[in-house]
């Protein structure tokens, strides 16, 4: 199987010096990129990384990770991004979960990082290679490639294993849908160990473009966010939340911040928040929502949100090529359309499963009766609906919040208050008070000076009576997940009845 590591070894060979990487230690080449791959490459083969082989990639964003990956999925092997930031017995976790058998990192982290396997210093002095090495065999397509972990409805990360043909398929499917080439400069959004960083690396670098990596602390603050995007031109962004695009556009004294970008693309949230407070104009090139899990190689649908869009409507878009969409009843069935129906995904973009966990496996990946004989389909959990513009995205069906009798989609008070000008952030929770009644409460950033009064009576305007939420909490930030999520845990969410 070719994979897309042939293709930047392709980048390297045509256009050696090529900048791939932009990084706050310089610039790195296409060629240096590809030596040090085939220098990590040898030195993972003798340590007997082969097919299977789970290796625990943990640096620092930067040419050694880029080439680390790159080198495991050369071995026909698999990765695990770790984020060194996150605590140790996180990542320890992680790692016995995954079966990871070598752990790839420097001398600089591995006192932070004792987790319990065999340590490859990739800043070791290395060896020559032997002049009679063997030949790399060729990359199983149904070999693991990488394993990614996801908390699902459990709340307990488990270990997704995606195969080397969905993870190849999926990057080049999205270079072409973003029409990525030489000229592309996109900015890495999401850090390591989440799955949106595949994205981020590597659908830059197959097109033989550039890929600008700088410190996250740069990415969080707004005003050294946008000097990021106007000193190193970039011009896509591939992984961003909408809870970022809402703090951004709550920047009133940031002009243009996204000035040259002509690419956005955003997934893990509902888009509808951020468009309800007319959002869209912040971005002046393309916008693309993406819809998928982690359970289906990180996207399964696009949609290119018009200038001017609907903002009642969470439209997700079309399959990618590959993939197939069914909104299903509780028996299996189609719904009409326009009927809301739980999304289950199928085609080729399925994970193998959740390492370790059977039973879990069989319950989220079911038998597909649509599909050819023996395929698959991912039971998603997320409620959608057929629309002119594809799938509608129609919330969580096991986090449904009812109000009175009345199902509310928190996205449309957040999107009410957004539109607020004294609102610059704002999260709708569930709770439920001593007498068993759940009831809304709005957590809001911005002028903590405009009375509950005055956003009452600003939501009165457009939303019904049951929408309205009984407290407002006031806060300097809102809190986010490391992968840039509204954090709604760490606001006291309830479990509405």
């Amino acid at each position: 199987m070719r994979t897309f590591a042939d293709d930047l070894a392709f980048h390297a060979a045509r256009h050696p010096h090529r900048v791939a990487l932009d990084t706050p230690d310089g610039p790195e080449t296409y060629r240096r990129l590809h030596d040090r791959t085939t220098e990590l490459t040898r030195l993972l083969r003798a340590h007997g990384v082969r097919q299977e082989t789970v290796c625990a990639v943990a640096v620092a964003h930067g040419p050694d990770a880029v080439a680390a990956m790159t080198a495991v999925l050369r071995c026909g092997a698999a990765f695990l991004t770790l984020d060194i930031g996150q605590p140790h017995d996180r990542l320890a976790s992680f790692v016995r979960s995954a079966h990871a058998r070598l752990l790839l990192t420097t001398t600089a982290h591995t006192a932070h990082l004792d987790l319990g396997i065999p340590v490859v210093h990739l800043d070791a002095p290395q060896t020559a290679a032997p002049t009679d090495e063997p030949p790399l065999p060729p990359v199983d397509p149904r070999a693991l490639a990488y394993v990614s972990h996801t908390s699902g409805s459990t709340g307990e990360p488990s270990p997704v294993l995606v195969e080397h043909h969905a993870l190849d398929r999926y990057l080049r499917d999205t270079a072409r849908a973003f029409r990525l080439g030489p000229d592309t400069v996109a900015l890495q959004m999401a850090p390591l160990g989440y799955d949106a960083s595949i994205r981020d690396t590597f659908t830059p670098l197959l097109a033989g473009g550039r890929l600008v990596v700088v410190e996250r602390a740069r990415l969080l603050r707004p005003a050294e966010f946008a000097r990021t995007v106007r000193e190193h031109r970039v011009t896509a962004l591939l992984s961003v939340t909408p809870s970022f695009l809402t703090h951004l556009a709550g920047q009133r004294d940031l002009p243009d911040p996204l000035a040259g970008v002509t690419l956005v693309a955003t997934s893990g949230e509902s888009l509808r928040p951020f468009l309800t407070a007319g959002g869209r104009s912040l971005v002046p090139g393309r916008l693309v929502n993406q819809y998928g899990p982690t359970e289906c190689t990180m996207t399964t649908t696009r949609h290119d949100v018009p200038a001017d869009p609907d903002p009642d409507v969470d439209a997700v878009g079309l399959p990618r090529p590959g993939t197939a969409i069914r909104v299903l009843g509780p028996d299996l069935a189609p719904v009409p359309d326009g009927a809301v129906g739980e999304v289950y995904i199928g085609g080729t973009g399925l994970a193998r499963g959740y390492g370790g966990l059977p039973a879990r496996t069989a319950a989220a990946f079911v038998p597909d009766p649509y599909g050819p004989p023996g395929s698959r389909m991912y039971r998603t959990g997320d409620l959608g609906r057929w629309s002119p513009q594809g799938l509608r995205y129609e919330g969580r069906g096991d986090r449904q919040i009812k109000i009175r009798g009345y199902r509310v989609d928190p996205a449309e008070i957040e999107g009410a208050l957004l539109a607020h000008p004294a609102v610059s952030g704002a999260v709708a929770t569930a709770h439920t008070d001593d007498r068993g009644r759940v009831y809304l409460a709005a957590h809001v950033t911005g002028d903590d000076t405009v009375p509950d009064a005055a956003l009452r009576a600003h939501l009165a305007r457009t939303l019904p009576p049951h929408l309205m939420p009984r407290r407002f909490h006031r806060h300097a930030t809102l809190p986010t997940t490391r992968g840039g999520k509204a954090d709604r845990g760490r606001l006291g969410t309830g479990s509405p009845a």
